[in-house]
């Protein structure tokens, strides 16, 4: 007996000084309170842990059987833009600094140190090269020696993470070395050609991270003939880069594509590319979508699709004292407001008469108002109050045709457009509505 409770006491003294910590300070202090960490999967993301940030510091516990992987650092909401992404391998401690505006500085973890030593140094190689051609040079030496830099400073950082998990992302970044002169435009084009030849695209590590994401959207966007191209050529070069990387991925599970290509797709609206939005959500996204998530995911995206700036409003139609009218037939108004509002709403209660009376200055402009409600008792009282308006009513209120078509999910919600019934603007208040009009 006395040996087995020794043996378990043992035991429990290697769990209990297993466990590791995600440490730091954040700065300025007063800007921060609470962290969450949350350890990326394929496409998702699940939660791990949290703790409070106290006077700038804080001490984050991992548990005993925390995965080793990415995980991500959430410290302010929107959680999408505030976080750190951190390699765990539950073999060694993480602490770190983080100055707004600044870099993360690790302080301790082999692994991250190395992660962001690595980038670092490869971008500056990537630099030096670009700074070599800009400046016309045609030492032959001298770009044989970056490039003989650079396989150098490849092998001694893959030795240096030999049995770690950044290796996985080391590897996976090989950059394309050249062994020969070759002019600007062969240089280009074999980067792109050889752009995904290190690429293991089935390493769950990278697949449990935004590695991947950042690869191929890189490709998309930056992969591009050295050469003055137009708006409508380059958008074209994307798309071809976009068919690329559905061949390079066509054998990964559909849910980890549709992962991808959203990744594509949200730096092409950021980049307001239109056509390629259309032609990613068109040709690839809508035959992914697989999980009860990225369905969800798809379905925000067509919202997004169909309510973009610059496309025509979504057909709504109602009937006046039983003579038939819609949106597209409406005429003779320099601009179209649609407000979707409540009359058991307190701020559209509170916004509409004054946007009523606003408006009386402006009649060229026509008012859409379309109440979502439970009845119409109600509706009927208080749309009266508002006699300028076009007046419609929505039945079913948040699960009605109207509230699902525009996307609907508080009141006052407003959309103006143009005369050709395009969208111009989706205002968050009435008084940045008022500050249009009176542009």
């Amino acid at each position: 007996m006395k040996n087995i409770l020794l043996a378990f006491c043992c035991l429990f003294g290697v769990f209990a000084q297993s466990q590791r910590t995600i440490s730091g300070m954040f700065s300025p202090a007063d800007d921060y309170s609470w962290i969450i960490a949350y350890r990326l999967t394929p496409g998702s993301q699940v939660y791990v842990a949290d703790t409070k940030i106290k006077k700038g510091e804080f001490i984050l516990e991992m548990p005993n059987n925390a995965i080793p992987g990415t995980y991500r650092l959430v410290y302010a909401v929107p959680q999408d833009q505030f976080y750190i992404d951190v390699l765990y391998s539950g073999n060694e401690d993480i602490e770190f600094n983080f100055k707004s505006g600044k870099e993360v500085a690790f302080i301790t973890s082999v692994e991250n140190i190395l992660f962001s030593t690595y980038f670092n140094e490869i971008m500056n190689f990537e630099k030096e090269i670009v700074a070599y051609f800009s400046s016309n040079n045609k030492n032959t030496k001298e770009f044989l020696n970056l490039n003989n830099l650079l396989i150098k400073t490849q092998k001694t950082y893959e030795s240096k993470a030999q049995g770690k998990l950044v290796n996985n992302f080391i590897k996976a970044n090989h950059p394309y070395i050249a062994n020969t002169y070759l002019t600007p435009e062969q240089y280009v084009q074999a980067k792109k050609e050889n752009y995904f030849k290190y690429l293991d695209l089935n390493n769950s590590t990278l697949k449990s991270s935004d590695f991947l994401k950042n690869k191929m959207v890189n490709y998309v966007f930056t992969a591009l003939p050295l050469k003055t191209l137009s708006e409508h050529e380059t958008e074209k070069e994307y798309q071809l880069n976009i068919d690329t990387v559905a061949h390079e991925i066509e054998n990964l599970e559909d849910d980890y594509q549709f992962t991808l290509f959203h990744a594509i797709w949200q730096y092409a609206t950021s980049l307001k590319l239109s056509n390629s939005q259309d032609y990613i959500l068109s040709k690839y996204l809508r035959f992914k979508a697989k999980s009860e998530e990225n369905i969800k995911v798809l379905k925000q995206i067509e919202a997004e699709n169909r309510l973009k700036i610059g496309v025509i409003a979504p057909e709504i139609e109602w009937q006046i004292k039983g003579k038939p009218k819609s949106l597209s037939n409406l005429e003779d108004a320099t601009n179209y407001i649609i407000v979707f509002w409540s009359s058991t709403c307190s701020h559209c209660l509170h916004e509409l008469p004054a946007l009523h009376k606003e408006l009386k200055k402006f009649p060229e402009i026509k008012v859409i108002a379309i109440g979502l409600e439970d009845d119409e008792i109600s509706w009927k009282l208080e749309s009266e109050k508002l006699n300028d308006f076009e007046h419609t009513i929505a039945l079913g209120k948040w699960d009605s045709k109207y509230a699902e078509l525009y996307d609907i999910h508080q009141t006052p919600t407003y959309y103006v457009l143009d005369q050709q019934k395009k969208i111009v603007l989706k205002p968050e208040s009435n008084k940045e509505l008022i500050k249009f009009l009176n542009r």
